[in-house]
């Protein structure tokens, strides 16, 4: 088995698209700047410098205040350097999704417990930009079908780092999960999804039930499936 830290970083590292993508839709390209890569480089040394097998969650796609920044799913520059302590200077905003996760990361026993056992990604790994906002990869047909190619070899090339296909998280129960299924019904990458309700979609919406949230996380990556 490979060196997981190793293997993820060089997969993120050289992340880019080839495909011409549809008309005012831009990637976000967090690595060409050379402190995402450094922090990255430390993030990976600190948290999966091993051989272990991992089980894979999976977001949407990085968004411009979280990996779009920092290139870490769900981390922003402040969970960067507070929780995971690995400093840096990009702006100290928080981004609502890593508070979520963040909160999930702590109820579970930490950061080195927490990464240890699961590597966090996204259906796509690269984000995307139109009009100056955030958008997801199956917002626009026409960008949806241009990624699936690259969507499916970037999953194949994860799965060789060492990751456990016992089963995987899916985090977004609509659009996401939908995709993501249908993508395991053609491909087998994992023997089952399991749907979780997304950060950003709890805490716009659901927040006085946050700690609901944080429970069923919890049963679920623990191994027992919540209940709706």
């Amino acid at each position: 088995m490979k060196n997981f830290g190793k293997a993820a970083f060089e997969f993120l590292k050289d992340l880019k698209i080839q495909s011409k993508l549809p008309n005012g839709i831009s990637c976000l390209l967090p690595f060409e700047n050379p402190e995402v890569l450094k922090v990255n480089k430390l993030f990976f040394d600190k948290y999966y410098n091993d051989r272990l097998s991992r089980k894979m969650i999976l977001g949407i796609n990085p968004g411009r205040f979280g990996a779009g920044i920092t290139g870490i799913s769900f981390v922003d520059p402040i969970k960067l350097e507070k929780v995971l302590e690995i400093k840096n200077s990009f702006v100290k905003r928080a981004e609502l999704s890593s508070d979520f996760v963040f909160k999930v990361i702590h109820d579970f026993g930490g950061p080195e417990l927490f990464y240890r056992k699961f590597y966090v990604t996204a259906v796509s790994p690269i984000g995307f930009i139109k009009d100056g906002k955030n958008i997801n990869y199956y917002d626009d047909k026409k960008l949806c079908e241009v990624l699936n190619e690259y969507i499916v070899q970037s999953l194949k090339d994860q799965l060789s780092f060492g990751i456990d296909r016992s089963e995987a998280f899916c985090l977004g129960e609509g659009e996401n999960f939908k995709f993501l299924k249908k993508l395991n019904e053609e491909h087998h990458f994992f023997d089952r999804i399991v749907p979780l309700a997304h950060p950003r979609y709890i805490m716009q919406y659901k927040r006085k039930m946050m700690v609901d949230y944080v429970h069923r996380y919890l049963k679920a990556l623990n191994g027992n499936i919540p209940e709706k």
